[in-house]
């Protein structure tokens, strides 16, 4: 049953990603004329950033990372990097696939970020999140 429940936080922890990471490389090409390969950099360690504080404060709530805030912070890049590879593969194989979203970037966001999910979720739970947290 947790399990469920965390995999469901987790998702609307994603849906917040999504929301800052294609909202941000959106706004950095439509209004900023950023190239739509390094707004998303921009765009990810923002997401990335702000699924962190969801996971850690929701998602896994009841676990603990044994970890100071900003060790956990960075901890938390490195692995989401994994997934990061897999959704910019992606991403920039629907920017090539399809040119006309070099000016819609969100919706190869959207397309990365489905294939990188269950990878975020496997590493964070198991590689970061992995104990019960302790209450005293």
């Amino acid at each position: 049953m947790r399990l469920r429940h965390e995999v469901m936080l987790f998702a609307i922890g994603g849906g917040i990603g999504l929301v800052v990471d294609g909202g941000i490389v959106q706004m950095l090409v439509s209004f900023a004329h950023f190239n739509p390969y390094i707004g998303r950099v921009i765009s990810f360690l923002a997401a990335a950033t702000a699924t962190w504080w969801w996971n850690r404060s929701q998602t896994f709530s009841a676990r603990q990372s044994g970890r100071s805030l900003m060790t956990e912070w960075l901890h938390w890049m490195a692995l989401m990097s994994g997934g990061a590879a897999i959704n910019y593969a992606v991403y920039v194989a629907c920017l090539i696939e399809f040119p006309s979203w070099h000016k819609w970037p969100v919706l190869a966001v959207g397309v990365g970020s489905l294939f990188a999910a269950f990878v975020n979720f496997v590493s964070a739970r198991t590689l970061l999140f992995k104990r019960a947290r302790t209450h005293w």
